[in-house]
């Protein structure tokens, strides 16, 4: 399994990661699940997958093969608009599957994968999209301004409260490390290292781009930060009728243990010997 979130907001683009594959219940490894075509000053496009790790190789590989030949027409480098560019994703993507499940030795396994593609284009502000096994894709909108693939349910609840369309960049940076911490808590088959990047609008390149470890020090002060606050905002909601009233000042009663974070093993499929993200 995996998890990845890409966020639009008005200052540009973050994206956010997780590393973790699996090809079977101990057969656990760890695989770039981001992926950067950058033409400075021109393009950017970062394209992150869930899914069939095959399946997303062999998409990549067709996208690079384009941009490595001069006389193809048609490129990452070629196309004027961003969701002309998502549609040529989504036509190699399904192209990958179509070969791929073809092949007498992949009877019967799950080939697909989904992708977020998300960057900008000179002359047009940032945007993403999310690309489906079908080659369709949809848009991010002003109301959900992100888009997650994978194992999305333990991360979404923050996304939902926090983002905004203005929120500024790094606190949506922040934002969504806080989901992939959240969902690394709750689910073994996403895991460390986590990558993060930002895409500022107008910038054409990724400003900043990160590697998270546990040991990471950004990455263990929110974690722990994360935790300590929230910890303290259960503390001070209202207390119910048969509970002593807090006294001034006094946010951690003794009728609230300190109690110890509990991480959750969630069941997984044990994919393929081609490896699932």
């Amino acid at each position: 399994m995996t998890y990845c979130v890409g966020i639009e907001v008005n200052d540009g683009l973050v994206f956010a990661a997780d590393t973790r594959t699996s090809a079977s219940f101990d057969d656990v490894r760890t695989y770039r699940k981001m992926h950067v075509f950058e033409f400075p000053g021109d393009r950017v496009f970062v394209v992150m997958s869930a899914g069939n790790l095959a399946t997303t190789q062999a998409t990549l590989s067709r996208i690079q093969r384009d941009l490595d030949d001069p006389q193809c027409s048609r490129s990452l480098r070629s196309f004027r608009h961003l969701f002309e560019a998502a549609e040529y994703v989504g036509e190699q993507l399904v192209a990958s599957q179509a070969v791929l499940r073809d092949e007498p030795s992949n009877n019967g396994v799950n080939v697909q994968s989904t992708l977020i593609l998300g960057g900008q284009i000179a002359g047009e502000r940032p945007g993403l999209y999310m690309i489906y096994p079908l080659g369709n894709c949809i848009a991010s909108s002003p109301e959900t301004p992100y888009l997650q693939i994978g194992e999305s349910k333990y991360g979404k609840p923050i996304l939902d409260r926090i983002l905004r369309r203005e929120t500024p960049l790094e606190d949506a940076a922040r934002t969504a490390l806080v989901s992939l911490e959240s969902t690394i808590r709750s689910n073994l088959s996403v895991g460390l290292p986590v990558d993060l990047a930002l895409l500022r609008n107008g910038e054409l390149k990724l400003g900043q781009q990160m590697r998270l470890e546990s040991d990471s020090p950004v990455y263990a002060d929110i974690q722990d930060s994360w935790s300590r606050k929230l910890e303290a905002a259960v503390r001070t909601l209202p207390r119910f009728p048969w509970e002593p009233a807090l006294a001034a000042g006094d946010e951690t009663p003794a009728s609230l243990p300190n109690m110890p974070p509990r991480r959750v093993a969630a069941q997984r499929d044990p994919g393929d010997a081609q490896g699932q993200q």
